[in-house]
């Protein structure tokens, strides 16, 4: 085992690093169990180009306290593949990535869906291993599709109202920028727009679209369905990605990739709230410039917890031949969602604590009880 992969263990975790790859295929990929006090390890699965061991076991912890965060029993994991998610031999990548993996598969971690992967990769997950192996398959095989009913973003704007209103600032005619317009983007964007807000900016991997008097997010929404993230430069008067981090909003959310907000970002940064739609899209430093500024800011283990709520709900049903019910999912995420904004920024006030330290504390706390009860803390240590 590499020095670095010992560097990343602290007394939270990882419990475990798998470190797979496959000749034929030339698949590459890591599986990294957090911490499983609180119950078996869950977490998404993603591809990237670049992915690294380092990234998966930093999203892996943060699964551990969004699970206590929400306060729903699991522990953090993360699975993630090296490689290109647009390849011709995506499929066969796949396929022998979760063959690696039959060990702790579905018994210590199942699979689900983050960046790069969509409910067909589920799919194939769950032919190799099956149907108990993957959330978030197509709702032929009976799964709970995430991305098709947006219940991530769907949290996000949730989060994004009761924090608003939490800061007495109105949602309605409220400015929204929204960085990145995946699946969560995309979601959160809609449902803002239901709850009165005004989207005023929206970015893809190749440009953003800004307009101070609103953009028509219905149209958008169907260009992405046609063009992908192109669909910007189809809207017309695409400018830098960047565009939509710096326009003048009142309420901004990264949904794209980690680290987008740094220091400079959060000195001139217009908005008076920021909702973490990605994981970890702020830099500590800036968290400590927003603090400062009293720019409120709902963590990302808060925020975009809304997948994980259906997560927990689909792990329930992997063997049920019932479907999940969305609405009873989407019912649960609001009244989650929505109360654990409002507990965070209480207490962060109340405290006197940046609200990012306010959230891990009691997330923290859950997770450290769950390892007392089970015998698992040092003399000294946690």
């Amino acid at each position: 085992m590499p020095t670095d992969t010992f560097d990343l263990m602290d007394d939270w975790g990882p419990e475990k690093v798998v470190c797979v790859s496959d000749r034929k295929t030339g698949m590459r990929g890591v599986l990294v169990i957090d911490n499983s006090a609180r119950g078996m390890g869950k977490g998404g699965t993603r591809m990237s180009p670049t992915l690294t061991v380092r990234e998966v076991a930093r999203l892996a912890r943060t699964m551990t306290w969004k699970w206590a965060a929400v306060d729903l029993f699991h522990g953090g994991a993360k699975a993630g593949i090296l490689g290109d998610p647009n390849a011709a031999d995506k499929e066969d990548v796949l396929r022998a990535f979760a063959r690696a993996l039959a060990n702790e598969v579905p018994d210590e971690y199942v699979f689900g869906l983050d960046m790069g992967l969509t409910e067909k990769d589920a799919a194939i997950f769950a032919d190799e291993l099956g149907r108990g192996a993957a959330v978030g398959l197509p709702s032929a095989l009976g799964g709970l599709p995430y991305d098709e009913l947006g219940v991530t973003g769907y949290g996000v704007a949730e989060a994004a109202d009761a924090a608003a209103q939490a800061i007495d600032l109105p949602i309605t005619a409220t400015r929204v920028a929204i960085q990145g317009f995946g699946a969560v983007g995309q979601a959160a964007a809609e449902r803002l727009v239901e709850l009165g807000a005004v989207v005023v900016a929206v970015s893809t991997a190749t440009g953003a679209v800004v307009d101070p008097d609103g953009l028509d997010v219905a149209r958008l929404v169907a260009l992405r369905a046609e063009l992908g993230d192109d669909c910007v430069h189809a809207y017309g008067g695409a400018v830098a990605a960047s565009a939509a981090l710096t326009t003048d909003a009142q309420i901004l959310i990264p949904a794209a990739r980690e680290d987008v907000i740094d220091k400079d970002l959060a000195t001139t940064t217009s908005a008076a709230l920021i909702v973490e739609g990605a994981n970890l899209p702020t830099t500590p430093a800036a968290l400590e410039v927003l603090h400062e500024r009293g720019v409120a800011v709902v963590p990302d283990f808060i925020a975009n917890a809304g997948g994980i709520i259906a997560a927990a709900h689909s792990m329930d049903a992997r063997h049920s031949p019932f479907p999940v019910d969305p609405g009873t999912v989407f019912a649960m995420i609001s009244r989650k969602m929505r109360q654990n904004a409002e507990t965070v920024l209480s207490e962060s006030r109340r405290r006197g604590l940046a609200p990012h330290i306010a959230a891990q504390e009691i997330a923290e706390d859950r997770v450290r009880e769950a390892m007392r009860l089970r015998g698992q803390l040092r003399a000294v240590g946690v």
